[in-house]
């Protein structure tokens, strides 16, 4: 049995946050139910990694005879090789500094389990970008895209912070999961050198143009590394939060940005949003970024934009062809358009 199925068990879960969670919480009195929902399963023989959600139902300490329930929902990331204690001190990290007050937010780390190699934190409560993209509630996305754009900003600012091991594989391209020469061999063993020489001179080209980037700045900002529709939550009219911080890593700010428009645009182009409405998102969230963050959108920042752009849908379609379930035709306009754009 692997360890991590433990956490799928909901006696132990029980007597785990009996013994972790609960004594946090001092105004509730006893934890009556657990739900365990799995977001991602992937378990192996001696390997695993998965996002788990834990729906815990707690009485809360009264005097009154009616028993009041209150329920909170805490969310766990586990990894059987990657670091995941980094997560729990880069959330510390951010709290520390303040990024919780406010209408821009994160969710709460609670505790990280050195055993199952795992980070829990507090969820937070709303409806995700993509709900409202494919609700067509164009409002909705404007306002959020415009949050999301000074979400961004306000964590580029934070200091990096000198105590905390960031996996510095994720701070540059070649290197994040699963890595350029793995994603090379993968894609060669699949299919047989069929679209290898496309995707290598795309990762070559795009490596080149951040090595050069990073030779001409020492200068890193805490980024987020997958702002997508899906981990971007709307709390209430005012307030929203980024969840899923797996990837942050010091980088390029420019990556989160070529990230995040690169995947809305994705997502617009899915439901059949109009290549006008699509550039409006765009420019929303350019215009509204640099106001807040109070840069400009000169050629060479521009450039970068485009760069990680062109390598998030290059991912996206490397994903495509190495998932468990290969699907080529989806990956095969992602491949042929950055050719395109790039003129490789």
């Amino acid at each position: 049995m692997n360890k991590i199925e433990k956490l799928f068990d909901k006696g132990y879960v029980l007597e785990f946050f009996n013994k972790r969670i609960l004594p946090l919480y001092p105004d509730f009195k006893k934890i009556e139910k657990i739900d365990i929902i799995p977001h991602k399963k992937f378990i192996w023989v001696g390997s695993y990694h998965v996002v788990l959600e834990f729906k815990v139902s707690f009485s809360v300490k009264s005097d009154s005879k009616k028993k009041k329930i209150k329920k909170l929902s805490f969310f766990c990331t586990a990894h059987s090789s990657e670091p995941r204690k980094n997560v729990y001190d880069i959330l510390n990290h951010l709290w520390e500094n303040g990024f919780a007050r406010g209408f821009l937010t994160i969710p709460r780390p609670i505790l990280y389990s050195k055993y199952f190699n795992a980070s829990f934190y507090r969820g937070v409560n709303g409806d995700s970008l993509l709900e409202f993209i494919k609700s067509k509630n164009k409002r909705e996305i404007e306002k959020i895209v415009k949050k999301t754009a000074e979400w961004l900003a306000k964590l580029h600012r934070i200091p990096i912070g000198k105590d905390i091991q960031y996996d510095k594989s994720k701070s540059k391209i070649k290197t994040v999961i699963p890595g350029y020469k793995k994603i090379l061999k993968s894609v060669e063993e699949k299919y047989n050198g069929e679209y290898l020489k496309d995707i290598k001179k795309i990762y070559d080209y795009l490596i080149e143009l951040e090595e050069d980037f990073f030779k001409l700045s020492h200068k890193r900002w805490l980024i987020h590394g997958d702002a997508h529709p899906e981990n971007i939550i709307k709390i209430s009219n005012k307030k929203m939060a980024m969840i899923d911080f797996t990837d942050i890593s010091p980088s390029d700010f420019a990556r989160d940005l070529g990230t995040f428009l690169q995947q809305v645009e994705y997502k617009l182009k899915k439901y059949s949003y109009s290549s006008s409405y699509i550039k409006k998102i765009h420019n929303i969230f350019i215009e509204s970024y640099c106001k807040k963050a109070r840069v400009k959108y000169n050629i060479r920042l521009k450039e970068r934009v485009k760069l990680y752009y062109y390598w998030t849908a290059i991912r996206t379609a490397v994903y495509w062809l190495t998932k468990h379930n290969p699907d080529p035709s989806r990956s095969e306009p992602l491949i042929n358009e950055v050719k395109k754009k790039l003129k490789l």
